[in-house]
């Protein structure tokens, strides 16, 4: 029998992250032949050229595409992502693939999406019908699922809503959040090898930050918000404050900039470009909070049983469990959370948290139903009419 080539692209570290258990799931399976298409900004050193932790982690890259995130403007993404639909296009010449699977929201995957589409070839999108109201990546995600014949989602109201689209209900499977699974099997590093591997001590509180830029209504809004985080952590200086720099979207300069400016300063903040996945993930063992507006907050802290500051609108829309404080932008409302985690109250509600996008399981559960689907009958797609 021969294998089936099933494409996987790649664009950000986060993304990775969870997409790495299934990789490796495809690439055991006796049905199907892995490849791998590396973009984005893990080719982007000013995003810590996140390419060197797939090659560390044993994966085989059949193609890297540049799109050259040199700058952060509306005009340069669009620039990025028109070199994306090209480039893709001739990498699909080359590789041959019989199936795209892609996670997510981001701008570079709907470039993929659209090659793949005219290319005629199938797409497996996973995490879509989510809504994240603060960020132009909401529309992006269901574009994305528009385009594809295959549908994995994290939750019950997300398949829901992808039938809703006109989604055939036979190709739409709920398999929970791919995130816990790299939670479950990966071994994570101890305190005293993080603290070496990262070159600080941990303190008696200890907060990891990641913002990301608001791309809805207007990038320049990001600044505010930003200000109004720096502001709040300003107040507490007896807490480790480990920051992870921002993705790669419009307005992502000014925010690396703000960011160093208010570590120069303090012996209490640290900055990273890239944590990579086992460090971020053994950080969360140890911090009593991540704060920002990262989808990682969300999707993967809560298996943690630690708490979640989730600011302004980016994540708006998205399911979230009883560990998530979501608050606004403002200065004060941020600090009030802040303080809120270290409550005995809120400890103790700690313990009972459950994390709404599943225990496990999600990369097997996908890899067996890509097993039992011929792929070759996935290139028609009707639009699925619901009873009105």
């Amino acid at each position: 029998m021969d294998k089936k080539k099933v494409c996987f692209i790649t664009g950000t570290r986060a993304e990775y992250g969870l997409l790495k258990c299934l990789m490796e799931e495809i690439k055991l399976s006796s049905y199907f032949c892995l490849q791998l298409v590396v973009t984005g900004s893990h080719l982007s050193h000013r995003h810590g050229y996140t390419i060197k932790e797939i090659l560390d982690d044993g994966f085989v890259i059949n193609s890297s595409i540049d799109i050259e995130l040199n700058e952060d403007s509306n005009s340069a993404i669009c620039s990025s992502i028109a070199k994306c639909v090209e480039k893709f296009s001739h990498t699909l010449k080359e590789l041959k693939p019989d199936l795209i699977v892609v996670l997510g929201d981001r701008y570079e995957l709907l470039a993929v999406v659209t090659a793949a589409m005219i290319h005629r070839v199938p797409i497996a999108h996973i995490h879509g019908g989510e809504i994240t109201e603060g960020a132009f990546d909401d529309g992006i995600r269901h574009c994305i699922t528009k385009l594809s014949q295959l549908h994995f989602v994290a939750a019950e109201e997300y398949k829901k809503r992808v039938i809703q689209m006109g989604e055939n209900p036979k190709f739409v499977f709920n398999v929970g959040g791919l995130g816990v699974d790299a939670i479950k099997k990966i071994k994570l590093l101890t305190k005293k090898e993080i603290e070496k591997s990262l070159n600080f001590k941990f303190r008696d509180r200890n907060l990891l930050i990641t913002y990301h830029p608001l791309t809805i209504p207007l990038q320049e809004d990001s600044g505010y918000e930003i200000k109004q985080i720096l502001d709040s952590l300003d107040n507490f200086n007896d807490a480790l404050q480990i920051f992870t720099m921002p993705n790669a979207d419009p307005g992502n300069k000014k925010i690396f900039s703000m960011i160093k400016n208010y570590a120069k300063s303090r012996d209490n903040v640290y900055i990273f470009e890239s944590l990579g996945q086992l460090r971020y993930l053994s950080c969360l063992k140890q911090v009593d909070a991540v704060v920002g507006n990262s989808s990682s907050g969300l999707l993967e802290v809560p298996s943690f049983k630690k708490a979640t500051i989730n600011i302004g609108d980016r994540q708006k829309g998205r399911l979230f469990a009883k560990s998530v404080i979501n608050c606004s932008n403002n200065s004060f409302d941020i600090q009030r959370s802040i303080r809120k985690i270290y409550t005995e109250k809120f400890k103790k509600d700690l313990n009972e948290t459950l994390n709404p996008y599943g225990t496990g399981g999600a990369s097997k559960d996908i890899r067996l139903i890509l097993e039992s689907i011929k792929l070759s009958d996935l290139k028609r797609k009707p639009f699925f009419d619901l009873n009105f």
